[in-house]
């Protein structure tokens, strides 16, 4: 299939552009600068007749987007956190649903926040949004692809939980301390953790291109969702080090302002109904052989 990816070389978009590629499909980064590559083209290119290819693509996935983790939010870093997806979102569905040939599926990413903070609630598919920034984001930035579906695209909103990758991420982040000796719970370690291994995280999406069933919100993460605490301690004993240093919640609050509520101390124990009920198997369902796996 003749494909088209947005957020080409983030944590996802290049493990995904790779898989496809391998798979033998025929993959277009579609990038904002002038394409230096045969696999680029631009985004004003998408629709305009620039372009040989740019209305020829069977499926788009949409991936790219600020990362909210990057620096503290300030009202002018929010402001570009939530356009960053909002805008880019409306804006390629609008050209999508203008081409002659429109693709079968447009696949645009989203995430648990759009839950919000939850506690203990196991959160699938059918449950209602949030409250605060990232379940705002969130409701809009899957609302922006309402061009594409008006027009009779199957869309597939991908809310991924936190990616495991020991390069990148939060667990890249994690790993120094906890090689260290010096990691540890944070908060009060009662938060629920939506997890996903980057290797099925690729798989689910390739999953939902090809099941044309799927559409709407789509949870992509693991079955078995856990704690901090849970997830630390396991960390810990992948690692064989101690995981005693526990983060007091005012000193994360401290050091990372309103962000520090919305992503570290937020409980969101999302699981993946719509994937479970479509035949999707997991590689890695379980915390610590993922762990193990990924950081072996």
């Amino acid at each position: 299939m003749e494909i088209l990816i947005t957020g080409s070389h983030g944590l996802i978009g290049a493990a995904l552009c790779a898989s496809l590629a391998g798979s033998g499909h025929a993959v277009t980064r579609l990038v904002r600068r002038p394409p230096s590559k045969s696999d680029e083209l631009n985004w004003d290119a998408v629709g305009s007749g620039s372009a040989t290819r740019s209305g020829e693509f069977d499926v788009v996935f949409h991936l790219a987007g600020e990362n909210i983790a990057a620096g503290r939010w300030t009202p002018a870093r929010k402001k570009h956190i939530y356009e960053s997806r909002v805008k880019s979102t409306l804006r390629l569905a609008g050209k999508l649903a203008g081409l002659p040939r429109q693709p079968e599926v447009f696949v645009v990413a989203s995430a648990v926040g759009y839950y919000g903070d939850r506690g203990e609630e196991i959160l699938d598919e059918t449950s209602s949004p949030g409250q605060g920034f990232l379940a705002e984001v969130c409701r809009a930035w899957e609302k922006a692809a309402e061009p594409a579906a008006e027009k009779g695209i199957r869309v597939v909103h991908a809310r991924f939980g936190m990616i495991l990758d020991k390069n990148s991420g939060a667990l890249g982040k994690m790993l120094p301390p906890f090689r260290l000796g010096a990691g540890g719970r944070i908060g009060s370690g009662s938060q629920y953790m939506s997890w996903i291994a980057l290797e099925d995280a690729v798989r689910a999406l390739a999953f939902v291109m090809e099941n044309k069933s799927v559409k709407g919100p789509v949870n992509v993460t693991s079955p078995n969702p856990v704690t901090n605490r849970e997830f630390t301690m396991t960390l810990g004993r992948v690692l064989h080090r101690p995981a005693v240093f526990a983060l007091p919640a005012f000193a994360v609050r401290l050091a990372f302002g309103e962000m520090a509520d919305a992503l570290l101390l937020a409980s969101e124990r999302a699981v993946p109904k719509k994937l479970t009920d479509s035949g999707f198997q997991f590689l890695y369902p379980w915390l610590e052989p993922a762990l193990r796996k990924i950081l072996k």
